[in-house]
């Protein structure tokens, strides 16, 4: 039951009352020739209750199937609303963000109460926080993902939507740790760059490469930033710049020549506007120059590279154009590891990609919303089944050296045809065409039966 609800997931997402629709008029299964949404949903409430054994079981077996590295582990995190008009009502729950059982059924409980203190969290599942999907007006839900250097999701993490990076980066950590990994160096986004976060990582004997953001203000980015050296060639499109700023972590600037080309290409047409909408505001009054001036303000790609001069002239903030033009196409990073080499701590973060690929697919192939669920424990089983869809995708990818668009496209043309007559029923699948054939035996998949079926006919 349980692999038919993935395999719906990544050949035709849908609703788990459609899906029990789809097994048997839309998808031939072994053994499962139809089933009901009931059944859906008692699949779905046992894959939640083993979760942990599932996750654990399920990395040890592609581990050795692929032969996994897990010594870079790409961390990303996303989120997912409701079309709900309120949030889901407060649960204490633990430090992993998992309800507690609540002795009191009708508690009158602070929603401010956080992740801080002995008592436990207060916290709805479905709640408001900063969407990802530029959809702050609904509850959502936060959803991790944790993936290794070759693309292949090893485990997922669902939270409030309330939820803090800190408490976030925290269960994630220990939960790794539990699996007893040989030394972990974490990769992440700028969004986990605070100290807390970085000192939390560096447990364990444990690193991270860290995005640190162009514009954090931070004095150890500025000076890293300013320092100068000579640029290492990594690729063609990668150079390379270590700068030591302090014992625990080291700079790695990195520096994208086409980046930069870019950079100051946008900065150009940025700048005509401003430009059009001054050119001739010496002969207005203070008032109106001071009207324009509060337009420009509300649109900060504009008002970067605007100053007003003690006379309350506008004009084009030159100073600020060129610290500008010192950034283009450069990004920072932050290392713990003494040992890792400057060009693969930059290469290690550029794979942080194969996790934006990896929630693209999650949302745009997998179909991740909408969610129709509203019990938290159906939402949690739900985003395992779209985890373990887009593993199922990756291994495939992996195995046969070919996207899933391409293998999903040969594989539509394999279908199962009912025949009947006078002596009875089969029904029989189409014959394998040589794409076919090759990527069962890259996959390790014996060749399906010709009949699947006889059923003879009976006498009235």
């Amino acid at each position: 039951m349980l692999f038919a609800l993935v395999a719906n997931r990544a050949l035709d997402a849908s609703s788990k009352l459609a899906a029990s629709h789809w097994v048997g008029p839309g998808a031939h299964i072994d053994g499962l020739p139809a089933c009901s949404d009931d059944a859906c949903y008692r699949a779905m409430d046992w894959l939640h209750q083993v979760q942990d054994s599932v996750e654990r079981q399920v990395f040890d077996q592609i581990a050795t199937l692929l032969n996994l590295e897990v010594d870079l582990l790409f961390l990303d995190t996303t989120s997912t609303y409701f079309e709900i008009d309120e949030p889901d009502k407060p649960r204490p729950r633990d430090g992993r963000g998992v309800p507690l059982p609540d002795p009191d059924p009708d508690p009158d409980p602070d929603p401010g109460n956080s992740d801080g203190g002995d008592a436990p969290a207060m916290k709805g599942f479905r709640a408001h926080g900063k969407s990802k999907d530029h959809r702050d007006d609904l509850p959502q839900i936060v959803i991790g993902m944790a993936v290794t250097r070759d693309g292949i999701p090893v485990r997922i993490w669902s939270w409030p939507g309330n939820t803090t990076d800190t408490a976030l980066i925290r269960q994630v950590k220990d939960d790794m740790r539990d699996w007893t990994l040989p030394k972990i160096v974490w990769v992440g986004d700028r969004g986990f760059a605070s100290a807390d976060n970085r000192r939390y990582l560096r447990q364990d004997d444990h690193h991270y490469i860290i995005g640190e953001r162009l514009r954090s203000g931070s004095a150890e980015a500025k000076a890293a930033l300013s320092r100068q050296g000579r640029y290492q060639d990594v690729a063609e499109n990668l150079k390379v710049k270590e700068v030591r700023i302090g014992e625990a972590d080291r700079f790695v600037i990195c520096f994208n020549p086409e980046g930069a080309e870019r950079d100051a290409a946008i900065r150009r047409r940025l700048l005509t506007q401003p430009q059009e909408l001054i050119d001739g505001t010496d002969a207005l009054t203070a008032t109106k120059r001071a009207e324009l001036r509060g337009v420009v303000s509300t649109k900060p790609g504009l008002n970067r590279y605007l100053r007003t001069t003690p006379k309350g002239l506008l004009r084009i903030d030159a100073a600020k154009v060129k610290a500008e033009t010192n950034l283009d196409g450069k990004y920072p990073l932050r290392c713990s590891d003494p040992k890792l080499p400057a060009e693969d701590i930059a290469v290690g973060y550029k794979q942080l990609l194969e996790v934006e690929r990896g929630w693209r697919d999650m949302k745009q192939v997998i179909d991740l919303r909408p969610v129709y669920h509203r019990l938290e424990e159906r939402i949690r089983a739900h985003v395992i089944l779209c985890w373990l869809a887009l593993l199922l995708i990756r291994i495939i990818e992996t195995s046969a050296g070919t996207t899933w668009n391409r293998v999903r496209t040969e594989f539509d043309l394999l279908t199962v045809t009912t025949f009947t007559g006078p002596t009875g029923t089969f029904r029989q699948r189409a014959e394998l065409t040589k794409p076919q054939r090759d990527i069962l035996a890259k996959l390790h998949i014996p060749t399906p039966k010709k009949i699947v079926e006889a059923v003879p006919a009976t006498d009235a």
